[in-house]
């Protein structure tokens, strides 16, 4: 294998990601340009033909918007890689003579903050056009800046104390630093998940213990039925900024959070509420959160591991007219090389995560006894976040981390009348 070949192995790889992205958009509007038309039967009664030409209209707008995003930052990156602008910066911070790990820290640091105004104006057109005529945002410019100063400063400080190590370690231990990047790794990962609930989703908004004591008593409860520890039940305050609503577990162990957005709280009964906790508990009391993060972890030693014989081969040096001092930024290339290449085995993973979807879902009928309270807290989620309801199968593949609302809806409908059915009997 020649330097010219692999060079071309990874213009075809990042060239092919991105037009299949793309084409992936396109696919899914022309269905939702076919069958989006006919309110579908489950779903009847919570839409009319009007909302769901809402819903068609909002897929669409915020698919073009995503198109055109990655068509411009998938060209200005490929152009900063192939035509001088990589190599400059990387030859300048070797003729200054900037040790190793500052010089690896300040190359991802400046490219990141390119990468980050670069998609301010999306966001911004996200939030302020897309988002405030569908109904959604209820964020203002003040809160918007505020917003982007903090993600900034939190990315900088996490990405340095993620690849500071590992820069150290590539030096420090040439032979085995691989492992102790997957280490280093690690750790950060385990340390974020128990600091997120404490320290960082606070610095956006505001928790306060549930105010609901009858809601906060049954979710008690229903934790521990299932075994479940929590430190409390909290409400956070997402309508400030969106009208969109969700709920989620955060944290490890004792540590454990319940948080639910206030959002949700307005929209949902207390039986419709629970339906959605006891899903989330069911992925709890299944294991899925665990045998996800086994498997992430997996990947990771994997990639590690395959990312140091990367950077101890000579011919991505020798493709893109780097010095084997800039090894941090051969590192920086095999991450978009792995990043675009993994993208083509997403499909593996998202049918093991929708798997689990499905279990979580049947958990929380048969905990909760009753399979129509999460059925119609999907229905008012999916009426309320204007939600797809056809996105394209192949779309579902490579996307969906969760099937698609009717397709659970359908399932919970035809296991609860299952079940009524074995009752009567």
């Amino acid at each position: 294998m020649t330097p010219n070949l692999i060079l071309f192995f990874f213009v075809i790889v990042y060239l092919l990601q991105s037009a299949f992205c793309i084409w992936l958009e396109i696919l899914n509007r022309r269905r939702l340009a076919r069958q989006g038309r006919e309110v579908p039967e489950p779903m009847k009664g919570f839409i009319d033909e009007d909302k769901l030409d809402r819903i068609t209209a909002y897929s669409v707008e915020k698919s073009r918007v995503f198109v055109f995003e990655k068509t411009v930052g998938d060209a200005i990156l490929f152009g900063i890689i192939l035509f001088g602008p990589f190599n400059y910066l990387a030859g300048c911070l070797s003729a200054l003579g900037i040790p190793f790990v500052w010089a690896g820290l300040i190359f991802f640091l400046f490219l990141g903050l390119v990468f980050f105004v670069m998609g301010l104006p999306f966001d911004y057109y996200q939030t302020f056009s897309v988002e405030e005529r569908y109904g959604f945002n209820r964020s203002d410019l003040r809160t918007w800046v505020a917003d982007k100063v903090k993600e900034a400063l939190l990315s900088t400080a996490l990405l340095v104390v993620l690849l500071g190590p590992v820069l150290w370690a590539i030096r420090a231990f040439p032979n085995y630093w691989w492992f102790w990047g997957f280490v280093i790794a690690s750790v950060v990962q385990l340390v974020l998940v128990v600091l997120y609930p404490v320290l960082i989703a606070p610095i956006f908004n505001k928790f306060e213990p549930l105010q609901d004591d009858t809601l906060a008593r049954h979710v008690k409860e229903m934790a521990q039925d299932v075994g479940m520890r929590t430190k409390g039940i909290f409400q956070m305050d997402a309508g400030k900024r969106s009208t969109h609503s969700n709920a989620y577990f955060a944290g490890l162990g004792k540590a454990r959070r319940i948080v639910l957005f206030d959002t949700l709280l307005n929209s949902l009964s207390h039986e419709e509420i629970l339906g959605v906790l006891a899903h989330e508990m069911g992925h709890f009391k299944l294991k899925h959160i665990l045998k996800s993060y086994l498997a992430g972890q997996a990947i990771m030693f994997v990639g590690f591991y395959l990312t140091y014989l990367m950077l101890n081969w000579d011919l991505p040096y020798q493709a893109f007219g780097f010095d084997p001092s800039q090894s941090y930024a051969v590192f920086f290339l095999v991450g978009i090389f792995w990043r675009r290449l993994g993208f083509f085995l997403r499909p593996l993973y998202m049918i093991f995560s929708r798997r689990a979807e499905r279990q979580a879902d049947l958990f929380a009928v048969r905990l909760r006894q009753n399979a129509q309270p999460l059925g119609t807290a999907l229905k008012k989620m999916a009426e309320q976040n204007l939600s797809n309801l056809n996105p394209h199968p192949v779309y579902v593949w490579f996307y969906y981390s969760h099937p698609p609302f009717l397709e659970r809806i359908t399932m919970l409908e035809n296991y609860g009348r299952n079940v009524e059915g074995r009752n009567l009997q």
